[in-house]
């Protein structure tokens, strides 16, 4: 017991600390750091990509171009992946099911003296297994880091993919297995991770296409582990497009009246199937090559670049086999920019958050603890004051968390992907507690959402079950989703009993 309360406590101090961080303000956490051009590997449409992010892997880790890092990459690469741990020894001191499941899988079925370890363990197992027991501790509470795939200072990194940091355990694996990794090469191994995987976000948007994000970071972790292990650039290419070959996703495991564990597991589990690719090609097995030119893998699939009107061709899939050019030989959807030196790397767009949520949910948030703090009355007058709220949102916000069947969550993977339980949840905290501090930062520690606010008594409580009726969750339109993945645009109004109504504007 003393060991869950302490772990649950660090988790939340841990939170807190990152809030105050100075590069850190309050809404929804972002890391500004000023992103411009700098030293850069630029893997083009129409050259071999996979081999490509196979040899940036094995450089950058390697050594080829020094260790021109500007301080910032090493602060956030070091507080992202802090970050990872306290929420995943959280979620395994609380005994949430699929960490638990995963973490014993591995401990009793895959012993492997040259493996590596779970949490809270010195028994070795297949790296693989350790791998996906630890990714899905990390992002079990759906609170580690967040990219919003979008870049305008690099042309064509705007597709607005979003993904999480929760591919750290391949480096801590891949060091174990290898025993010669040192903290700082490992530490580069995170950074080129959310470095391939945060830029392929910036270029691919898989969830238009109903696929899953974590296959961005599948594939940079085939790639770090196969660095990290020696293998040959030819090996990476194999694993990689072994990775999209066999192993997509779809977002079926987002979808449905009530989530399950699959939604938290989809990056480990993704990952351990890339993982296994790497070793495999490491052990002879040759996978597809040149995976992002092959007509019929998902990115040339779904943005097909021959045979087809291009300026239609992502509403317009022609699948019509009768079309040679459409499955002919031909270039990928995008150019790729690696960044090797300096500060502009993906880790420094990644946005902490302050509690669990679902991200998209940050700018309601936002806007309801401003409304909190200007507007005492709202919390003064309890839930029994509040005539109706109205959230108004971009997509995919009111397509992931807006859910009608989401208004009656019965699982806490439903609730943390339901803006009505969420905000609903984060205004009762502070009715309850007659109000909150008058500062936003201040405001935002007294009313984080923590792992309690998703348990069984918080999840059926019925104070937040009659707030989340008087929620009407909108969809904005164009001008709204115009505005996202540039900001988070969202609104949300509270109108009390006797008609008065706030507002807190438009949030970015």
């Amino acid at each position: 017991y003393l060991l869950e309360r302490l772990c649950s406590s660090l988790f939340l101090i841990m939170l807190s600390k990152v809030m105050n961080s100075s590069a850190r303000p309050a809404v929804r956490g972002l890391a500004v750091v000023p992103r411009a051009f700098s030293t850069t590997v630029t893997l083009p449409a129409d050259s071999n990509q996979a081999l490509g992010i196979a040899q940036y892997a094995k450089d950058f880790i390697g050594g080829k171009y020094g260790d021109d890092l500007d301080p910032i990459v090493w602060k956030r690469i070091q507080q992202f992946h802090t970050d990872s741990v306290m929420c995943g020894i959280s979620a395994l001191a609380l005994k949430t099911n699929a960490p638990t499941v995963l973490r014993n899988e591995a401990l009793t079925s895959y012993p492997d003296a040259k493996g590596a370890t779970v949490f809270g363990s010195t028994e070795k197992c297949a790296p693989e297994k350790a791998i996906v027991a630890n990714s899905s501790a990390v992002r079990e509470w759906d609170s580690n880091g967040t990219v919003f795939g979008y870049n305008p200072s690099i042309p064509g990194h705007t597709a607005g993919e979003f993904g999480h940091n929760d591919f750290y355990p391949v480096v801590l694996a891949a060091a174990q297995v290898n025993g010669n990794i040192d903290g700082k090469t490992a530490l580069k191994a995170m950074v080129a991770i959310d470095e391939i995987r945060g830029r392929l976000a910036e270029v691919f948007s898989l969830k238009s296409y109903k696929i899953d994000h974590v296959v961005h970071g599948a594939i940079a972790s085939a790639a770090v582990y196969g660095a990290l292990l020696g293998a040959s650039a030819e090996q990476i290419e194999s694993a990689i497009g072994m990775t999209v070959a066999h192993y997509v996703p779809f977002r079926a495991i987002r979808a449905g009246k009530q989530l399950s564990d699959s939604k938290g597991a989809s990056a480990a589990i993704s990952t351990e199937a890339a993982v296994l690719s790497m070793r495999r090609a490491m052990n002879g097995f040759v996978g597809p090559k040149d995976i992002f030119r092959n007509p019929e893998a998902i990115f040339r699939f779904f943005e097909p670049t021959t045979g087809v009107d291009s300026k239609n061709s992502k509403n317009n899939i022609d699948i019509t086999l009768g079309n040679k050019a459409r499955w002919g030989p031909g270039k990928s959807p995008f150019d790729l920019v690696l960044t090797h030196s300096g500060k502009d790397f993906a880790v420094c767009g990644m946005h902490f958050k302050i509690g669990l949520y679902e991200h998209q949910s940050a700018g309601a948030l936002e806007g309801l603890v401003n409304l909190l703090t200007k507007e005492p009355a709202i919390a003064k007058g309890g839930a029994d004051g509040i005539q109706s709220m109205k959230i108004v949102a971009y997509e995919p916000a009111y397509g992931i968390i807006g859910d009608p069947a989401k208004k009656d969550p019965k699982t806490r993977q439903s609730a943390d992907h339901s803006m009505a339980f969420i905000v609903s949840r984060m205004l009762q905290k502070a009715i309850k507690m007659g109000g909150v501090p008058a500062s936003n930062q201040e405001a935002w520690k007294a009313l984080m959402l923590s792992p309690q606010d998703y348990g069984k008594e918080a999840l059926f409580d019925p104070a937040t079950r009659a707030l989340m009726q008087k929620i009407d969750f909108a969809h904005g339109g164009p001008d709204f989703d115009a505005k996202y993945p540039d900001g988070i645009p969202t609104s949300i109004e509270i109108t009390l009993k006797g008609g008065k109504t706030y507002s807190s504007g438009l949030v970015m």
